[in-house]
C-alpha cells in the first residue's frame, strides 16, 4: 500500500482546505519544494499534488511551484489540476511528472481521458471526488448526477493507473477515511483506487489493512501530516505489512 503524503497548491504555497472550500485554505508552506524535500526524507515513496487554483480555472496555475518540487526530490510524482488536453498530459510526462490526474476530463470529455490511457498506459489517474455520494468537478464546486462506481466503471477498459477517491465531504476535517466508502468501491471496480479525505492517523492506515481488499493501492494523507497527527514511521510499517 503507497502512502501519499499530499501537497495542495494555492498561489504558490503549500496550503490545505476544507471540504474542498478554497475560502477555507491555511497555509502550512511557502517552500513547496522545501516541503517536498521534508516529506522525502521521512521516507515516504511517492508524492501526490493538486494545483488547486488550476482545479478552477481549467489550466495549470502553479506550475513553476510543481516544476520547483520536481527538481527537488527523486520521489515519483503524481500531479492534478487544470489539466484538460493531451498537449498537458504530454508536457508534464515530458517534464518528468510519473502519473496525471484526470477529474473534470473524466466527465465532461471522457474521449480525452481514454486517448491518453492509451497513449501514456499506467500514467493515466481519474479522480472520483465525492460529494454527498455524486462525483463533484471543477475544483469540487459543481456535483454530477454519476457515482463515483460508475465513473470508474466508464473507464474499466481503459487502462487507467488508479482511481482517485476521495470523499470531499470530510475533507481536511481530520474525521477520519471513509473506510467503508473506499473499500466498497475498490470491490465495485477494477481499476486500483487511492484513497483519499479526511485521514486523521495511523488508525485509517490500520482500517484500511484490516479492510484486506487488494485493490485499494494506497491512501492520500494531507492534514493530519501538517499538524502533526501522523505517526510516520508506525504508518509506514503498516504499508510494508499489507505490501509484502
Amino acid at each position: 500500500m503507497i502512502l501519499f503524503p499530499a501537497i495542495d497548491l494555492k498561489d504558490g504555497a503549500c496550503v490545505r482546505l476544507k471540504r474542498g472550500e478554497m475560502s477555507e485554505a491555511t497555509v502550512f508552506n511557502a517552500d513547496p519544494a522545501n516541503q517536498a524535500r521534508k516529506f522525502e526524507a521521512l521516507g515516504f515513496r511517492w508524492l501526490h499534488c493538486i494545483d488547486l487554483n488550476g482545479s478552477f480555472e481549467g489550466r495549470s496555475a502553479n506550475g513553476d511551484a510543481i516544476r520547483a518540487i520536481r527538481s527537488a526530490i527523486k520521489l515519483p510524482l503524481q500531479i492534478g489540476g487544470g489539466i484538460r488536453s493531451l498537449k498537458d498530459v504530454e508536457g508534464w510526462l515530458s517534464a518528468g511528472i510519473t502519473r496525471v490526474i484526470l477529474g473534470t476530463a473524466a466527465l465532461s470529455d471522457p474521449g480525452f481521458v481514454r486517448e491518453a490511457a492509451r497513449g501514456f498506459p499506467g500514467r493515466i489517474v481519474v479522480a472520483a471526488d465525492a460529494r454527498g455520494g455524486k462525483v463533484a468537478t471543477r475544483g469540487w464546486a459543481a456535483v454530477s448526477e454519476l457515482t463515483p462506481v460508475e465513473l470508474g466503471k466508464r473507464f474499466e477498459d481503459a487502462g487507467v493507473a488508479a482511481l482517485l477517491f476521495t470523499d470531499v465531504d470530510g475533507d481536511g476535517l481530520l474525521g477520519g477515511l471513509n473506510v467503508a466508502a473506499t473499500v466498497a468501491l475498490a470491490r465495485a471496480v477494477s481499476i486500483p483506487v487511492i484513497a483519499s479525505g479526511g485521514v486523521r492517523g495511523v488508525d485509517d492506515i490500520e482500517a484500511l489493512v484490516d479492510a484486506r481488499e487488494p485493490n485499494i493501492e494506497g491512501v492520500v494523507i494531507g492534514r493530519a501530516l501538517y499538524e502533526g497527527a501522523f505517526n510516520v514511521e508506525t504508518a509506514i510499517s503498516l504499508s510494508n505489512i499489507v505490501r509484502n
